[in-house]
């Protein structure tokens, strides 16, 4: 389970959060501007609350005493909204970056249908075909937990359905505590077990 405590000062207001993720989609939801990033920079360790807790399967990433655990030792998948791919490497250089188990790779991207795409850079692939060589580099990691910042928000309607079905799909094989950051509200019922709404920082109901 993933549970966040937290505040944090930002510009405009304080971000005060609580809640849990179990082994389900849990969608934050909530106008641009309203902190669903800094929660997931937070959780994945890209920048730290001011004060609070977060733990993941019963590991405190930031202790009350003590330095917080760094990002690439919390075994966190995340896919930014850009997708965030090395341009100087292939698709496949891509996913094989922090790759645990080369059985898990080929069975990834054979599941996305991205096989092909293997040697080409990101800049002669498609929005879609980069949202799929992203979840897989997520996923090959073999994460504890997902974390996505509105990954199909850029896709045309058609590929951003068969990127959803797919995120369906991974989550019934991998059961682990997904956070799914979307202003989207076709999206959020999609795909969301749970809607956590937040607005200026605040979680409201």
């Amino acid at each position: 389970m993933l549970s966040i405590n937290i505040q944090k000062n930002l510009q405009a207001f304080m971000l005060d959060v609580h809640f849990n993720v179990k082994s389900e989609i849990a969608v934050l939801f909530g106008p641009s501007g309203s902190g669903k990033t800094t929660v997931l920079n937070c959780i994945a360790g890209l920048t730290h609350p001011n004060v609070g807790q977060i733990t993941l399967n019963q590991r405190d990433f930031f202790p009350k005493k003590g330095k917080p655990v760094p990002a690439a030792k919390r075994h966190i998948g995340y896919v930014f909204q850009d997708y965030a791919l090395f341009p100087h490497m292939t698709v496949k250089k891509n996913i094989q970056y922090g790759l645990k188990d080369h059985h898990l790779m080929d069975r990834l991207t054979d599941m996305m249908g991205i096989d092909h795409l293997l040697d080409k850079y990101p800049h002669q692939i498609s929005g879609g075909e980069k949202q799929r060589a992203a979840l897989a580099r997520a996923l090959v990691t073999k994460p504890d937990a997902l974390l996505l910042d509105e990954p199909f928000s850029s896709l045309d309607h058609e590929t951003k359905t068969e990127c959803q079905n797919e995120l369906l799909e991974l989550h019934k094989l991998w059961q682990i505590p997904v956070l799914l950051v979307t202003h989207d509200k076709e999206e959020a019922s999609i795909l969301g077990d749970r809607l956590l709404r937040i607005d200026k920082g605040k979680l409201v109901t």
